[in-house]
């Protein structure tokens, strides 16, 4: 039987979603670099990758016995959990896994705004104009805000006392802009999503979903070398080889 497979780079926001979930769950799969934008063999817009998930983007999902394949990180993140039974994760109950729904829709457009101001720096093939940047800045802000006192308010996390796929898939947006990661962006001025930030680095798989950031560091001044991408990339995804390997 062949593991399922997970296509993308380990620096990217939603393949580190999909693959802290597997490594939180202990399951082990294949993980694949396939790098966003490139056209090249192992690229996410190479005429085979894009047979199989013609929106060309990462993270995508495969499951080679059965031929069956998806893209989008939240849809992979709800496919994997309701399959596998993850009721913890995203529940069975219509209400309470609706309340999940909400926030991974609420998640584009809003919360996601953030990758902006990463992707201006390490994506150089992506044009930004200043009017974007800008925009993206501030609807970021205005979605920590709500996140912040609606979200936040009472809750340890983001929907329940515990955590969900939808604190997965926020994490990966707003953990990357931390003063240990890439440093773009000051949340301190939010203490609950702060104090939910430490709640979410213990949960189990987080190192490894995230050593790619933290091999890389800060890029708040000046933007990384294309070396030092490289090397973020590689460290990442041994992290990720090496947690799978201690799997029963």
């Amino acid at each position: 039987m062949s593991l399922p497979i997970v296509y993308g780079v380990p620096f990217s926001q939603p393949v580190r979603a999909v693959v802290w979930l597997l490594l939180l769950k202990r399951v082990p799969f294949e993980f694949v670099l396939s790098m966003p934008g490139s056209s090249n063999n192992n690229g996410s817009r190479s005429p085979e990758f894009l047979s199989k998930f013609p929106g060309g983007t990462v993270p995508c999902f495969e499951e080679p016995d059965t031929g069956f394949s998806l893209g989008e990180s939240n849809a992979i993140l709800a496919y994997l959990a309701s399959s596998n039974g993850w009721e913890e994760l995203y529940p069975e109950n219509p209400k309470e896994r609706a309340k999940v729904d909400q926030y991974l829709h609420y998640h584009h457009r809003n919360i996601r705004e953030g990758s902006t101001l990463v992707a201006k720096r390490v994506r150089p093939d992506l044009k930004f104009s200043e009017q974007s940047i800008k925009a993206a800045e501030k609807n970021f802000r205005a979605a920590l805000t709500i996140l912040e006192n609606f979200f936040l308010n009472t809750n340890d996390f983001l929907i329940f006392q515990h955590p969900t796929i939808a604190d997965i898939s926020a994490y990966a947006e707003i953990g990357q802009m931390q003063s240990h990661y890439t440093d773009v962006f000051d949340v301190s001025e939010f203490p609950h999503i702060s104090s939910w930030l430490q709640r979410m680095s213990k949960l189990g798989g987080y190192e490894a979903a995230h050593c790619a950031l933290k091999e890389l560091g800060s890029i708040k001044d000046q933007a990384p070398e294309i070396e030092s991408m490289k090397k973020s990339t590689i460290a990442g995804a041994k992290a990720i080889s090496e947690a799978i390997k201690t799997f029963s």
